[in-house]
């Protein structure tokens, strides 16, 4: 039963996103990256926002956290390293791939049962090992098995069938989709499918960071603290090694932050200040230095954050340049979000 405080779904329309990072070399702009980004100060209203952060729109692996929330709430009972795995977008290294066979065992099944869309693993490093021994793609190496085989594990733990675990009719996925609007504050505005197969919900940035701010901020015990705690304690099991995600995680105390395919970034502290990120183009490049911008405008210490202010632009081999946020999105004397 939806609550009464669940706004409206967000309206469908081409987001009218804004300049968030420029290319500057040489002096010049030489590129520009369009994008949203909103801000939430402790008492979880908009402290900033720069273009569309009410639109509706696809946050893909960014939604993952509270996919995770929704099955703990449904009686998934991980915690620790599988907990961060089942809200992970890992780089398919060993030890996701032991973690997800792990919690296939817990649920008395094994990988024939899932329905991700195999693949090789994300992380450079580790496809490449594995092109070099000659390994195909597979279900346990694409990036979502974690979620994947959580979600199995939800449905044995419920009597649900795992046969259409994936269809967004399916018992499972409808309790999905209840948290996603709880925590968000309002309702899904579309439904399609994710690159692993999973049904994707269409929220706005701002909802985005709602939830995220809502998970960090939960009474501790809580589902959503616990998911928080877990992927904190264990930000390479949500990711993987050198991944800027985890970097992110490890620099700032008490940070939670989860990446998304297309541009998308959300982070929250556990006083509720949040961010939301969405860059147009889906570039990398601009994703990170933007989130880190918006987070010291939130207020977080900017030395904590040195390493994420944007690559180098390189010219003959030198650097000439630098992905750099608007100004606008530097930080100003008022800005710590009370």
């Amino acid at each position: 039963m939806l609550s009464s405080s669940v706004a409206d779904a967000p309206l469908v329309r081409e987001p009218l996103h804004a300049p968030v990072a420029h290319l500057i070399r040489g002096g010049l702009v030489e590129g520009i990256h369009y994008g949203s980004v909103v801000i939430l100060g402790r008492d979880g209203e908009v402290r900033f926002q720069l273009g569309d952060i009410e639109a509706a729109f696809y946050p893909r692996s960014a939604l993952k956290p509270v996919q995770a929330v929704a099955m703990v709430r449904a009686g998934l009972p991980l915690d620790g390293e599988l907990l961060s795995l089942t809200a992970a977008s890992h780089s398919g290294e060993e030890r996701h791939l032991d973690g997800a066979r792990r919690i296939l065992e817990l649920a008395g099944i094994t990988e024939d049962a899932l329905r991700n869309v195999p693949d090789m693993p994300f992380g450079p490093a580790v496809r490449d090992e594995w092109i070099r021994e000659g390994r195909g793609p597979s279900r346990l190496a694409q990036n979502c098995s974690g979620k994947h085989a959580a979600m199995l594990y939800t449905c044995v733990l419920n009597d649900w069938p795992l046969d259409g675990y994936l269809d967004p009719a399916h018992p499972l996925q409808q309790a999905i989709a209840e948290i996603v609007e709880d925590l968000t504050g309002q309702r899904i505005a579309r439904v399609t499918v994710d690159g692993c197969g999973a049904p994707l919900f269409s929220v706005s940035l701002h909802g985005l960071a709602r939830a995220a701010a809502r998970i960090t901020s939960a009474a501790p015990g809580t589902p959503e603290a616990r998911v928080a705690d877990a992927m904190r304690a264990h930000p390479e099991m949500a990711s993987g090694a050198g991944r800027d995600v985890a970097a992110l995680m490890k620099a700032v105390p008490g940070l939670l932050a989860k990446d998304g395919f297309e541009g998308v970034e959300v982070a929250a502290l556990p006083d509720g200040r949040a961010v939301a990120v969405k860059i147009s183009d889906g570039a990398n490049r601009a994703r990170i230095p933007v989130a880190a911008a918006a987070l010291a405008r939130a207020g977080v210490p900017g030395d904590l954050l040195t390493e994420f202010q944007g690559e180098a632009l390189l010219g003959g081999g030198r650097e000439v340049g630098q992905v750099r946020p608007v100004r606008s999105l530097e930080p100003i004397a008022e800005a710590a979000c009370a």
